[in-house]
């Protein structure tokens, strides 16, 4: 997997894509990114900053990955205590 893309190249490349007036392809090619990529960021942005039905801010995925991450490691904790009652 290539090293992700700086945040300010990011930002860069999503004001380029709402305010240029070209195709999102053609600035993707310029960019040398894949059109996928920047529709996903320029989506993710729109979900940030306006909120999405269907996608997930940055903040609520942040919080899922931290609320997965304290449930496995309670789930592990449980187990131990478990196995130690036993």
């Amino acid at each position: 997997m290539p090293a992700p893309h700086p945040p300010e190249f990011r930002r860069r490349a999503i004001e380029l894509a709402r305010v240029g007036g070209r195709p999102i392809a053609a600035v993707a090619k310029q960019l040398s990114i894949s059109e996928s990529c920047l529709r996903n960021w320029v989506a993710q942005a729109d979900a940030d900053e306006r909120g999405s039905d269907s996608r997930l801010t940055s903040a609520d995925k942040e919080e899922l990955t931290a609320l997965r991450r304290d449930k496995r490691r309670l789930e592990i904790e449980s187990e131990i205590l478990k196995r130690a009652a036993a």
